[in-house]
């Protein structure tokens, strides 16, 4: 499994969500296109940002601590038809199947490891060339959301 950090959330120019992964051991990115209520879900718990009430991720992420399981990572797992799937994966349970952007606002929410599958990463991650090794992290982050800019989800 390829271990990812979770870049951010990007409106492409159809105000469509894409959140975005970046991998770890290479130079490249695995864009997702995700609601816009799961986008909010992300975003705010990648800002620390604390609400009054449990939001719907902050509660399934309590249910499954008072249950007595322990999720410790999640993972990008399948591309099928277009379709992203993913895996919550707990210490001592079998995995279970979730939307890719539900088990990384878990994830994010509990400071838990975000890794995708190489065949996943292989055929829909997209390499970013950056020829200069002093480009900085924000530079490199500007690149890639001008090339978001140019395609659409059915590039995929």
């Amino acid at each position: 499994m390829i271990p990812v950090e979770v870049v951010g959330i990007r409106l492409e120019m159809s105000n469509q969500p894409v959140l975005i992964l970046r991998d770890l051991e290479n130079s490249r990115y695995l864009p997702l296109w995700i609601g816009t209520s799961e986008a909010t879900a992300i975003s705010i718990a990648l800002d620390g940002v604390s609400t009054p009430r449990p939001l719907t991720h902050d509660l399934l992420g309590q249910t499954i601590s008072h249950l007595g399981a322990k999720l410790v990572s999640v993972t990008v797992s399948e591309l099928v038809d277009g379709i992203f799937y993913a895996t919550l994966n707990f210490a001592s349970h079998d995995s279970i199947s979730a939307r890719p952007s539900d088990a990384i606002a878990l994830a994010v929410r509990a400071g838990l490891p975000v890794l995708v599958s190489p065949d996943v990463m292989d055929v829909a991650g997209l390499d970013v060339d950056v020829d200069d090794e002093e480009v900085d992290d924000q530079e490199e982050l500007e690149r890639f959301r001008a090339f978001l800019d140019e395609i659409n989800p059915e590039d995929f």
